[in-house]
């Protein structure tokens, strides 16, 4: 953890769109992965989640790490080329467009974010690959039609320009993506922001009806069921008037899926998900699932 709690020492906001005294879940999620995106809020909110639930510090690595081995197979393995991330939060150091284009750098990527503060940085911070897109819109889960229209998925609408290679701009059309190709569905500790089952599972369904078969979604989620001092500590997060999260059982997430083929190894906690030679031995078990599905 690279600052002091109390101390936003360089870190300062300058727009009145980023309350920088309640705590953000993706600033808190960098503090743990030792990010500088961070406020003092988010440091307190940290350190009193890993007080109670001492298994959230390694939640972010993990989650990083399912992040690298999902995408890897996504591009490697499935041969996807279209990626879909909702909910990108503070990039880590090797995100979803870094990862898909270091396999075929022609990759295209669309980032959604609501966050003013994450969506900023991912715009400036993304770097496509040579002959590969990267694009960010702003967008919230709650909004899934505005999303899918964001993404290309049902039709053209004005956007933010694209990222090329060589930093020209680019059109509407090279900035989104091909509908008539598979794409993957990027929902990564996105779903804990979406309180009722019903709409979670519209979310799902909205975002997986406009993408043609061969498509995949991944969904990393918090887990009620892994960890017994995670329900107490996400009542303390809750009491900072930070944006609510929810915990869901592995039924519960396996329901959101439903119509869909569950790729091996199922729905597993997420440091279990096909790991490799990347992964430390011996990592801390995390109370987040991790499941990858197929569109038939």
């Amino acid at each position: 953890m690279s600052a002091e709690l109390g101390d936003d020492g360089g870190h300062r906001t300058g727009s009145g769109l980023i309350d920088v005294t309640v705590p953000n879940a993706a600033r808190v999620f960098d503090f743990l992965f030792g990010g500088q995106d961070n406020f003092a809020a988010d440091r307190k909110a940290a350190a009193a989640l890993v007080e109670s639930a001492p298994s959230i510090a390694a939640t972010p690595g993990a989650a990083r790490a399912f992040r690298r081995r999902v995408v890897g197979h996504l591009t490697a393995g499935a041969g996807i080329r279209q990626f879909l991330d909702v909910g990108a939060g503070m990039v880590p150091a090797v995100n979803t467009h870094e990862i898909a284009q270091a396999v075929d750098p022609a990759c295209r990527v669309v980032y959604v974010e609501s966050d003013p503060m994450a969506l900023a940085h991912v715009n400036a911070v993304v770097n496509a690959a040579p002959g590969g897109i990267v694009t960010c819109v702003d967008g919230d889960i709650a909004d899934v039609n505005g999303i899918v229209s964001a993404a290309g998925l049902s039709g053209p609408m004005d956007l933010p320009p694209g990222i090329s290679a060589s930093g020209d701009v680019i059109g509407d059309d090279e900035a989104t993506l091909d509908a008539s190709r598979p794409v993957a569905v990027l929902l990564l500790s996105t779903l804990s922001h979406v309180p009722s089952a019903d709409d979670a599972a519209k979310v799902v369904a909205g975002l997986m009806d406009p993408v043609p078969s061969g498509s995949y979604l991944a969904i990393s989620h918090l887990a009620s069921d892994l960890d017994p001092s995670l329900p107490a500590a996400l009542k303390q997060w809750e009491a900072t008037d930070a944006v609510p999260m929810t915990l869901r059982s592995s039924a519960e997430i396996v329901a959101l899926v439903t119509g869909l083929d569950v790729v091996p190894p199922g729905l597993v906690a997420a440091n279990d998900w096909r790991p490799d030679e990347s992964d430390p031995p011996g990592a801390a078990p995390v109370p987040l699932y991790g499941l990858l599905a197929r569109k038939p």
